[in-house]
This record gives C-alpha cells, sequence and structure tokens, in this order.
C-alpha cells in the first residue's frame, strides 16, 4: 500500500468507522485485522488506528468512546492500539517532564469545515487534562530520544508529509 494518498485514505477510513452511526464499524476493524496478517500492511493498519484513537480521544456524542473501539478490535489489532497507547502516553509524560506546554484542545474541537476538521482531528488527540497532543509533540519526543512506535517513526511520517524522504 504505497500510495501517496495512504494518510488521506486512513483519516478518511477513520472518520467514517469512529462514528457511532456508521454501520460496518464491525467489518472495518475485521478488514485491518487481516490486513495485519501481512507484515507488509503493518504501517497502514498502525496510522489507521492511530488516527482512529486520535478521533476517539476528544470524547464527543458523535464518535465512539476507546473502550467501544478497543472491544471491536482483534488480537493484532488490539496489540497495536495498546502500543499506541504506551507511545502517547510516553510521548504526554515527556511533556510533563520537560515543561513543554500544550494547547488546549477546545478550539480545535469547534472547526467547522469538514476537510480541515478531519485532518487536524485524525491528527491531534485530547489527553484528559483537556490539552491536545499531535505529530509535533511527537516528533520532538523521538528526536529526543523518546522510543517510537515499532517499526512506525512520526519522524519518518512527519518527513514523508513534507515530502522529504
Amino acid at each position: 500500500m504505497e500510495d501517496p494518498d495512504e494518510p488521506a485514505i486512513c483519516r478518511e477510513i477513520a472518520s467514517r468507522v469512529a462514528r457511532r452511526d456508521h454501520g460496518a464499524t464491525v467489518e472495518v476493524l475485521a478488514v485491518a485485522e487481516e490486513l495485519l496478517e501481512d507484515e507488509a500492511n503493518y504501517e497502514f493498519v498502525v496510522a489507521f488506528l492511530e488516527d482512529l484513537q486520535n478521533l476517539v480521544s476528544h470524547g464527543l456524542d458523535t464518535f465512539r468512546s476507546p473502550d467501544e473501539i478497543r472491544a471491536l478490535l482483534g488480537p493484532r489489532s488490539t496489540v497495536c492500539w495498546d502500543t499506541l497507547t504506551t507511545f502517547w502516553t510516553a510521548v504526554a509524560d515527556w511533556c510533563a517532564l520537560t515543561n513543554l506546554s500544550l494547547e488546549p484542545a477546545a478550539p480545535l474541537l469547534t472547526i467547522e469545515n469538514e476537510q480541515l476538521k478531519t485532518l487536524l482531528w485524525t491528527a491531534n488527540r485530547t489527553l484528559s487534562t483537556g490539552e491536545k497532543l499531535g505529530l509535533a509533540q511527537a516528533v520532538r519526543y523521538e528526536k529526543a530520544g523518546g522510543a517510537p512506535i515499532p517499526g512506525y517513526s512520526h519522524v519518518a511520517l512527519a518527513l514523508r508529509r513534507m515530502g522529504q524522504d
């Protein structure tokens, strides 16, 4: 799945699957589980699950909760989900330890433009503190020596998005 539009595909799928009114959430998550049978699909599925996790972190009624999504995952997807949770917890802890100031998530959640909303809501997550955490903090964490997600680096992702890979 070496398509330059993979990030857009992941965002779009995640934005649909996260919705409470989406009728095929279970089926889409089953496909993600099947894709994980082939290691070549790992990065794509992890990107999709990360986008999904970010969306459901915002606590909006439109979306299922993180626990609801996790309960629908197969065993391989659950490992990826938990790995993502561990990574983002480490990023948040690092930000707190280094006194890196985080912005509130509330303004992010008022965006009305659908394309911008999909892009920013999947690229950031809302912490229990009401602050947002995103790609910028993940890149800083990794550059400071923090462990990336096995087989999936946010530094590499950022470079790809900027066309510098």
